[in-house]
């Protein structure tokens, strides 16, 4: 049976003390809830990839209370520095790991670089400091599943198969960090999240794009299938058909049956943090209901709408055991 914390000092500290011997914990963040282990712990960061079934060559991203922690863990560029005003917040970075660097190699998935985030919120921080060592932190659900942004969705992924869940309540911001890798000679988006494009290169000029999903990842976040609900999903809908659910942004159409409205007046922040909600429950309300699939309406490409995009092309990917969507 998995422990719920309640996110005051008592729950930290019991959370703290888990990390500390090699347990898992999810706390949230946010961006989304973490499952945490001890990234210097190479035993506890297997019991990572065994609870969410996820893939081993898929590096996970280290988790640290401040920038000065962060950058004792990788050789940190003066674009790196910069791109440090950030943090605490959902921006993730990729740079050369250290030698010295304390995160074990099963975090890195045996790379050369490791990937580095502050997380935002009082819960996440005062967590991180009381354990005192870098938290590896991938999303807290079964590999490939919608992403967790309440302690409950972590339970209904994982409930046994975790020690604990450090509940602080819904995410604000509900979709992941952005990753920008600074690895190579030029700065390159790995994954959009929850700092927009526009405002990465308003700080440091042109920033290269990834041209899609991969098979063997440099960082998180870049497999072609992700963040899945059960029932296939088909993007860029207009409407739903008679046998779907309507997952919508802006005013649905007429007509439309079981809808989950991202945000009816079009706000974008709105519907990055009601996304994984809204994908978990209407799938969940389209199966009782014998529908067969979810259309998802048009969501622009800017500023948030990059990042749910991605989410939902991700979503939408055809997976083993099912053809396209």
């Amino acid at each position: 049976m998995t422990e719920r914390l309640d996110p005051g000092r008592d729950g930290i500290d019991r959370a703290a003390v888990l990390l500390s011997a090699g347990r898992l914990v999810a706390f949230g963040t946010e961006t989304v809830y973490g499952l945490g282990a001890d990234a210097t712990d190479s035993r506890a960061v297997a019991s990572v990839f065994a609870a969410k079934d996820r893939p081993r060559f898929n590096p996970l991203i280290a988790h640290l209370p401040d920038a000065d922690a962060a950058f004792r863990q990788v050789a940190a560029t003066p674009l790196a520095h910069r791109l440090a005003a950030f943090w605490p917040g959902p921006l993730t970075l990729v740079l050369p790991r250290r030698a010295e660097s304390s995160v074990c190699a099963l975090a890195a998935a045996g790379l050369p670089t490791l990937a580095v985030r502050v997380p935002a919120g009082p819960v996440a921080g005062a967590l991180l400091r009381a354990v005192g060592r870098p938290v590896a932190a991938p999303s807290a659900n079964p590999s490939g599943r919608v992403s967790p942004s309440t302690a409950g969705h972590v339970l209904a992924g994982l409930d046994g198969r975790i020690d604990a869940v450090l509940d602080s309540g819904p995410c604000s911001v509900g979709l992941e960090s952005t990753v920008l890798d600074l690895s190579g000679p030029q700065p390159r988006l790995l994954r959009p999240g929850g700092v927009p494009l526009e405002a990465l290169e308003e700080m440091i000029g042109p920033v290269l794009q990834d041209a899609g999903p991969v098979s063997a990842p440099s960082s998180p976040g870049q497999l072609a299938s992700h963040y899945a609900p059960f029932l296939p999903l088909r993007l860029d809908a207009v409407g739903a058909g008679r046998h779907e659910a309507l997952l919508a942004f802006g005013p649905p159409p007429p007509g439309a049956g079981l809808v989950w409205n991202l945000s009816e007046t079009g706000d974008l922040g709105e519907a990055a943090a009601r996304l994984f909600a809204g994908l978990r429950d209407l799938d969940a309300a389209a199966s009782r209901e014998g529908l067969s699939g979810i259309a998802a309406m048009t969501v622009p490409g800017h500023g948030l709408g990059l990042a749910i995009r991605d989410r939902l092309r991700r979503a939408a990917a055809p997976r083993p055991g099912r053809g396209a969507s």
